[in-house]
């Protein structure tokens, strides 16, 4: 459309330099092109810083919503299940100019996937909280939620960074990231298999399209994606409980990262 628009514009300016050297004309539209160039990349980044919103995402009793309240107060508060979205303006520690809006999203099966709907498009991140004590037990939920998220098309299509919080390893029994990694591969990769095979894609399309996740012929893997996934390791209880901090340096260097 942009180009469509540009013809008549190129079409006189070609009438008015008729006369006049080719080279000249040559150097003129060239200029023309990188004004051009330089105005769709000033859309395009325009859009990006538009798009202030980290959306915590997870199941019920992930630990997304005391994660949030850590993150914002640093205090340690008793939590229940969230039924609504929570948000607020979160400021980079390293420079309080910097800053993003948190919004800590419901887990529950019959409401996340139309909270994600209401704020997927003003997501500059996704921060994807991991029970990682019950994460062997909830393994297959966990990576039904992640391939729903991965193959929405406006995600794929703004590919906000995104981290897999590998939340409560505070506790023995936690499992570790590499471990969540490796596991979530594997069920994303069955469950890319068992999806394309279906006659049509899960937004009815019947393209088979967004169901397609990663690179076709090849085992799924994270770094197939358009957006970058890294996998930290946190605590938002804290090894000493409601009484010490939290444990989630990593994930603040994140969100300072992508602020």
């Amino acid at each position: 459309a942009m180009a469509g628009g540009l013809e008549p514009h190129l079409e006189a300016l070609q009438r008015e330099l008729g006369g006049h050297d080719p080279a000249v004309l040559s150097v003129l539209l060239a200029l023309l092109v990188v004004v051009v160039t330089l105005l769709i990349w000033r859309f395009v980044q325009g859009r990006r810083s538009s798009r202030k919103a980290v959306l915590l995402l997870g199941l019920c009793d992930a630990g997304k919503t005391l994660l949030f309240a850590r993150l914002l107060t640093g205090k340690y508060r008793d939590t229940q299940t969230s039924i609504t979205d929570s948000s607020a303006v979160y400021r980079v520690s390293n420079d309080k100019s910097t800053s993003v809006t948190l919004i800590d999203l419901p887990g529950h099966e019959s409401l996340r996937l139309q909270f994600l709907e209401r704020f997927k498009a003003a997501a500059r991140a996704i921060v994807f909280v991991v029970d990682s004590v019950a994460f062997q037990r909830e393994v297959k939920d966990v990576a039904e939620f992640l391939y729903q998220v991965l193959i929405d098309s406006t995600v794929l299509q703004n590919a906000p960074a995104l981290v897999v919080a590998c939340n409560k390893q505070d506790v023995t029994m936690a499992k570790s990231a590499k471990l969540i990694q490796q596991q979530l591969e594997k069920e994303l990769n069955t469950l890319r298999v068992t999806r394309s095979a279906a006659p049509t894609s899960l937004d009815g399309s019947g393209t088979g399209g967004p169901a397609q996740l990663g690179k076709k012929g090849k085992d799924f893997d994270f770094s197939q994606l358009p957006m970058k996934v890294e996998f930290v390791e946190c605590s938002a209880r804290g090894s000493k409980g409601e009484e010490g901090d939290a444990d989630f340096e990593d994930l603040k260097k994140w969100l300072a990262k992508i602020a």
